[in-house]
């Protein structure tokens, strides 16, 4: 615990001093930032402009970069619950990949899934979904931390075509993502508890046991309420964190010194950057994606259990 504390002091006392350093260099002359460039724009970065026009009953199909980053999620998804089905089968001395693999696996099924899903039937309906949505957003996370010539706005001419430049673009940074996947989580709780306990059994499940009549006008509302903010701390909670470190990403390497005009700030924003980089690689991607499958889990169980 000791040292755990001395890294973390540690590491706290090298973002206070970056974040100092680069509030002095900010603290600058006002004829300093005379060259802004208004020009630069990087919540560009986030648009989804359109590859392929597709419009069916006047909803937008469109493919994009969006698109693109699903798809490459869904795929390597299919390939790791194939290989994780073909890898728990084998019998013998185990490899790196089979350890690997299930390390992965008893985290889904013990961790997340049985952990928090107490009725044993229930656990098993649901561990596939659990599992594959924990694999999906971390890799939606992983990939949209790894370089992609996705960039449309800005394109390099390569034998005489248009070629996209690499950037950083991540599926669960746009809303739309998370939210569509919390609105599944969200309609399975209620399908899941009224298949329970029927109907009125599952509302009346909102209630706490013994709660007085008189103040159940008060009561009632607020369990309804907080059936819609679970939607809405799903979303929002995927959706944040992402978008908040793709964005300081892009500002602190090199957005910032391209809006302000101030290329001496470079190399501590650079810094600044490749560490958020480096740390929402190695932390961030997969604690979100962790949080999100638990949380899921957590839904679904209480919905059945007995005691709500």
């Amino acid at each position: 615990m000791n040292s755990l504390a001395r890294v973390n002091s540690r590491i706290s006392a090298v973002c206070g001093a970056m974040i100092a350093t680069l509030a002095v260099a900010l603290a600058v002359p006002a004829s300093a930032l005379a060259e802004i460039n208004e020009d630069f724009k990087p919540q560009n970065e986030f648009k989804l402009d359109p590859w392929v026009d597709i419009h069916i009953f006047g909803i937008d199909m469109s493919l994009n970069k969006g698109v693109l980053m699903l798809v490459l999620a869904a795929l390597c998804t299919g390939f790791t619950v194939a290989l994780v089905s073909r890898k728990m089968n084998v019998t013998g001395k185990p490899s790196r990949v089979q350890a690997a693999v299930e390390i992965a696996y008893d985290v889904a099924n013990d961790t997340i899934t049985n952990r928090n899903i107490h009725d044993n039937k229930v656990a098993k309906r649901w561990f596939p979904f659990l599992a594959t949505l924990f694999l999906f957003i971390w890799f939606s996370n992983i990939l949209g931390l790894i370089p992609l010539p996705t960039n449309t706005e800005h394109t390099v001419s390569l034998f005489g075509l248009n070629v996209p430049t690499f950037a950083l673009y991540g599926a669960t940074a746009n809303v739309a993502v998370p939210l569509t996947l919390a609105l599944i989580v969200w309609l399975s709780s209620h399908v899941e508890g009224i298949r329970a306990k029927g109907p009125i059994g599952y509302v009346k499940g909102w209630i706490p046991g013994g709660t007085p009549a008189m103040v159940l006008p008060i009561i009632v509302p607020v369990e309804i309420l907080s059936q819609f903010l679970r939607l809405v701390s799903l979303t929002a909670r995927l959706f944040a964190n992402m978008l908040a470190g793709h964005m300081i990403i892009l500002i602190m390497g090199g957005g910032m010194v391209v809006l302000l005009g101030i290329p001496y700030i470079f190399p501590l924003t650079a810094t600044l950057g490749v560490f958020i980089y480096f740390l929402d690689v190695m932390l961030v991607a997969t604690l979100q994606a962790f949080i999100f499958a638990t949380l899921s889990a957590i839904y679904l169980g209480g919905a059945v259990a007995s005691e709500h």
